[in-house]
């Protein structure tokens, strides 16, 4: 995939232990530009109406932008984003800078979605 997407997303299921590979449609990449809008976009269609933000059915994705891991000035961003208990439930984001947006994506990944729970 090109335009500064790697095309694929890591999905970590706390619950089962599972990792997933999954490919990015190269038409969401363009229509839903960097990590918060593409966090938008698949944390919409994943997490389900009237979900615990604090349960296993909140999903909390780190996402990279099409920008992240290159000598632009904004290269070492990323976005974490979910569905927020501060807000009731509505929509919580943050972004920040160092090493883990640029290392991701020369890992292969445009973003991490985390979901389920851990066992205690």
């Amino acid at each position: 995939m090109a335009n500064g997407y790697m095309g694929r997303i890591l999905n970590v299921d706390l619950t089962t232990g599972a990792l997933g590979d999954e490919a990015l449609d190269p038409g969401l990449c363009r229509d839903f530009i960097g990590g918060y809008g593409l966090g938008a976009r698949l944390l919409y269609e994943r997490i389900p109406a009237g979900a615990d933000p604090l349960g296993p059915e909140n999903i909390l994705g780190f996402l990279t932008g099409p920008l992240t891991g290159t000598p632009a000035i904004i290269g070492s961003r990323f976005t974490v984003v979910g569905k927020s208990p501060k807000t009731a439930g509505g929509w919580g984001d943050a972004n920040c800078g160092g090493h883990f947006g640029p290392h991701l994506k020369f890992a292969g990944y445009d973003g991490v979605l985390v979901a389920g729970a851990a066992v205690r």
